[in-house]
């Protein structure tokens, strides 16, 4: 049976999860509160670069439109490590042909509303959702140009209106639902590494390049036009944090000092660092993520985590592929799907976070660690030989879509078997040896 379905936001889950409604044959309206990117398309390396993963794709290929995706996106099939001396290492994210991909949210988000709309949803700009009634069915929106007040009834609502959404908001506020934001102490700032004259990259393109330096980091991803995406990560105030970053002279020292091979990458790193703002994060969480079998939450709206894992959009993709998966469960008249959605949802919503929150670890201090980095080869020597028994915590995310929840929990007890073994006495030297694999087996 066709139904009229509002979404809020026409973000990269909300346009995803658009497609995903209009195979099933309902009419689609989607409001969105910014104006629409595609007019001024920000160029690459503008925005926040993401990592699409097994997950995304999987969920892409679901609507089949992967192959557009894949125009756009660049392969990633290692991490690239700079000390403080500016020597280069890399650690393969996993056997030879499992990459992530580099893509740009501008572009990619343009991408995907231009798919939407192609298919039949219908796009309106400006729409700033102001509220929701839960009773009615429907969301009052304001324009954020005219004010006019535009109220929309619907058979469903779908809130993919990001970390600050208002549909959850609501929820919150009318229905009192559970909800937690947690803080992180950690900001970030975007900066931009320019392509060669020749519109090369100057650093090597198929690799996310991280400068770890314990409580802080600066990663690169490239771009499709040479250019590199960089985020700096750094405590929001104390010892070397932002705070202490301000005048000329102390943010080009900052770089000169602590990432010493980056500086002559960015020309103008001054200005930049002027001219882009520092933003903060947080992890919010909500429960449950529906109301009844009318409203529910999808992408950062439910599950807003930090991009440690660059698992956010993945996740949020997820959530379109499960639901859709459900609603071939449940058939039309919905009854108790949204609820069931919820269930298995949130427990996975909070695996990403766990997930993203130890990956920062493991990035700013760990990717610089000899033992660390003698671990994960250990880790991939046993799971080549006994693929049954063992996969990686990073491919189990990144290249299955084994539950977020299940991976963290297996991932945990992978962590404590490692540590056992890292303590082996002279594990340097004997770690190659069938020694080592059989008491990995006799530990599991």
């Amino acid at each position: 049976m066709k139904k009229d379905i509002t979404i809020v936001g026409a973000g990269l889950v909300g346009s995803l999860c658009s497609l995903y409604m209009i195979k099933r044959g309902h009419n689609v309206n989607i409001y969105e509160k910014r104006k629409d990117l595609r007019s001024e398309i920000i160029s690459a390396g503008k925005s926040i670069n993401l990592a699409l993963s097994e997950r995304g794709w999987t969920a892409l290929k679901k609507v089949g439109i992967e192959d557009e995706v894949m125009k756009i996106a660049i392969p990633m099939d290692k991490r690239i490590m700079h000390d403080t001396e500016g020597n280069l290492s890399e650690q393969a994210y996993g056997n030879p042909g499992q990459s992530i991909y580099s893509v740009s949210r501008a572009e990619l988000n343009a991408l995907m509303m231009e798919l939407a709309e192609e298919k039949g949803a219908k796009l309106e700009f400006n729409q700033f959702c102001i509220d929701v009634d839960f009773d009615e069915n429907s969301v009052t929106f304001e324009n954020t140009i005219t004010k006019e007040i535009n109220i929309i009834n619907s058979d469903i609502i779908i809130g993919a209106d990001g970390a600050l959404s208002e549909v959850r908001n609501k929820m919150v506020e009318k229905l009192g639902y559970d909800f937690n934001l947690i803080k992180i102490e950690n900001s970030y700032k975007e900066l931009l590494i320019p392509s060669s004259v020749n519109g090369t990259h100057l650093i090597d393109k198929n690799a996310l390049h991280i400068w770890p330096r314990g409580e802080f980091m600066l990663i690169a991803l490239a771009n499709l036009d040479g250019s590199f995406t960089c985020t700096l990560f750094a405590p929001t105030v104390g010892e070397n944090s932002f705070e202490k970053l301000n005048s000329k002279e102390e943010v080009e020292s900052y770089f000169n000092t602590i990432f010493p091979d980056f500086t002559p990458l960015v020309p103008d790193l001054y200005e930049q660092w002027n001219n882009n703002p520092t933003s903060s994060l947080g992890i919010v969480r909500i429960f449950p993520w529906n109301v009844n079998d009318t409203t529910i939450l999808v992408g950062d709206s439910a599950h807003a985590t930090v991009p440690f894992y660059g698992q956010g959009m993945n996740c949020g993709f997820e959530d379109c592929r499960i639901l859709d998966e459900l609603l071939d469960e449940f058939g039309n008249d919905l009854e108790g799907c949204f609820e069931k959605y919820s269930e298995i949802r949130k427990p996975n919503g909070d695996g990403v976070q766990d997930l993203s929150m130890q990956n920062f670890i493991v990035m700013r201090d760990k990717t610089a660690d000899s033992k660390f980095l003698l671990q994960k080869e250990i880790e991939k020597k046993f799971s080549n030989l006994y693929p049954d028994k063992w996969t990686p915590l990073y491919s189990m995310v990144s290249f299955t879509n084994i539950p977020y929840a299940e991976a963290w929990e297996i991932g945990m007890k992978q962590e404590k078997l490692m540590q056992s073994i890292m303590n082996t006495p002279d594990i340097e030297k004997i770690w190659k040896s069938d020694e080592i694999m059989q008491k990995m087996c006799s530990l599991l």
